[in-house]
């Protein structure tokens, strides 16, 4: 992949668990990633941990009776931890108002893009569906930008 990311331009790289707020201390034709601040979900317990009982059941009034569906945890997580990602990442963001790359998995960029406001959304330069917050950070730059 070659992206050119503009001088001052944030990146935005999270999964799930972590998520690395970047910016771009270089110019487009030379980045210089520098992490800015970085932040973990705190630990998600196993779903047999968390759940109350077993799903409930519907008495439905003509036919047999039907299960409703368990509440997915991890997903709830993951949601919440979008939506504190945003919030973090906006307060960022507005000190140095650039475009932005935003790094993650498929189903977490859906997370970040609903949780986006429509100022940032708007300078969004790229959105990448890659999960690569477990590599280092000159590595990142590498996989982003092909030098």
């Amino acid at each position: 992949m070659e992206l050119r990311i503009p001088p001052k331009a944030w990146i935005l790289v999270c999964d799930a668990r972590k998520a690395l707020f970047l910016h771009n201390a270089g110019d487009a034709a030379f980045p210089n990633l520098r992490l800015e601040r970085a932040i973990q979900a705190p630990a998600n317990p196993l779903t047999a941990k968390q759940g109350a009982d077993r799903p409930g059941r519907i008495q439905n009034a003509f036919g047999p009776t039907s299960a409703a569906e368990a509440t997915d945890w991890h997903e709830m997580a993951e949601a919440q931890f979008a939506r504190e990602t945003v919030d973090a990442f906006r307060t960022l963001y507005r000190s140095r108002p650039h475009g932005v790359v935003l790094v993650a998995p498929p189903r977490m960029l859906a997370a970040l893009r609903e949780s986006l406001d429509d100022g940032v959304h708007a300078t969004v330069i790229a959105e990448i569906d890659k999960d690569l917050t477990k590599h280092p950070i000159q590595e990142i730059e590498r996989l982003l930008t092909g030098i």
